[in-house]
């Protein structure tokens, strides 16, 4: 009985060792300081920031022209590669030219012919005009006489103008660029007959030097923009998707009506495109300055949250602690944003390492903020 009372004395001497243990550790770690959560941080900033519409739009040849064949005849020649730029006046095709010219001598021989039998019938209407007037011949045949002279007059010209139309032809069997432009697929090989406005078409040229850039925006937006483009030409920067590069060009157009079925208005910029950077077909994220904002309050975009009650930032106060402070967005400008209300110049605000904080918690600014 002796040893019994021993061992239970010695196990109820370990568990209270081990409680004791157990609440000398939860004492530890309850004593043990919160660490600081990481962040990094931007101050609020105050400078003239412009004021901009966003949308995506398309690059458009300023000039599209689809050449066709305007007489029929055996294509000779293609006096370009696909895909060529070509100059205004520059010599695209050549069809064949005999017919033409054979048609053109005809016309030609058969002037000459008529104008020899109208010089013969004015003589004669002449010669029966002065017999008549001495009484030789009859009033009709006077008549008659002067009705064939100008049957051979009219036919004359008929052959003159039948002259014309066969040298136009023989022009139009060499076909030249009508714009500066570059070609695309050739739709009639060599040696192929081609007929007038036939299809396919031998070639597209779009011009794109200068280009546009079309792009619509909501028609609540048409006011403010009728407001600054009437009294100056608004600037439009476009960056084709998939490139670091930008290029600056002018609002040169906007359409007469909303479109009823999307409500937007369709506007077009021009771009000078001396580098050929643009290109017919593309899109671009387009963005339209309607004026300049001084004194706006702007923040790094990354530094907004967004919860049930609004958008708001986390602001650093001297003590090294972080307070939500709700803000009123304005707009976008890249990676910045202009806030309406909420925040001062000089205030600092979170810009990494939100999810890691609460109200009042502690943080540590991280090197590079």
């Amino acid at each position: 009985m002796k040893i019994r009372t021993y061992v239970f004395h010695a196990s109820l001497a370990a568990l209270l060792l081990l409680t004791a243990g157990c609440a000398n550790k939860e004492a530890v770690q309850a004593a043990k300081p919160i660490a600081a959560a990481p962040v990094r941080i931007a101050t609020v900033a105050s400078r003239t920031m412009p004021v901009e519409l966003q949308a995506i739009g398309n690059v458009e040849a300023i000039s599209t022209v689809s050449i066709k064949a305007q007489i029929s005849g055996q294509l000779m020649r293609v006096h370009f590669k696909e895909g060529d730029f070509v100059k205004k006046g520059q010599l695209l095709f050549t069809i064949d030219r005999a017919p033409f010219e054979a048609a053109l001598r005809q016309a030609e021989g058969t002037l000459a012919k008529d104008e020899a039998q109208s010089l013969n019938s004015k003589l004669d209407a002449e010669r029966y005009q002065g017999l008549g007037k001495q009484g030789v011949v009859s009033r009709q045949q006077v008549d008659a006489a002067g009705a064939a002279a100008n049957a051979m007059a009219a036919t004359v010209a008929a052959d003159k103008a039948a002259v014309e139309t066969a040298k136009i032809n023989l022009e139009y069997t060499s076909i030249y660029s009508p714009i500066n432009g570059r070609t695309g697929s050739v739709g009639v090989k060599e040696g192929n007959l081609v007929k007038a406005n036939d299809v396919p078409i031998l070639v597209t040229i779009n011009q794109i030097e200068p280009i546009y850039v079309s792009f619509s925006i909501p028609e609540q937006q048409l006011a403010e923009l009728k407001q600054y483009s009437n009294a100056k030409s608004l600037k439009v920067d476009a960056a084709p998707q998939g490139s670091t590069q930008h290029f600056q060009g002018k609002l040169t157009f906007i359409d007469n009506s909303v479109d009823l079925t999307t409500g937007t208005i369709k506007l077009k910029a021009t771009f000078d495109n001396a580098a050929h950077a643009l290109w017919p077909g593309q899109f671009a994220d387009v963005t339209l300055m309607l004026k300049s904002q001084p004194n706006a309050i702007v923040v790094p975009t990354a530094a907004l949250q967004t919860s049930q009650n609004g958008t708001f930032v986390y602001v650093i106060n001297q003590d090294l602690t972080a307070q939500p402070q709700p803000v009123k967005v304005g707009w976008n400008v890249g990676e910045e944003t202009v806030i309406a209300s909420g925040l001062q110049p000089g205030q600092r605000v979170v810009t990494d390492g939100q999810l890691r904080l609460t109200p009042g918690a502690k943080v540590e600014i991280k090197s590079g903020s």
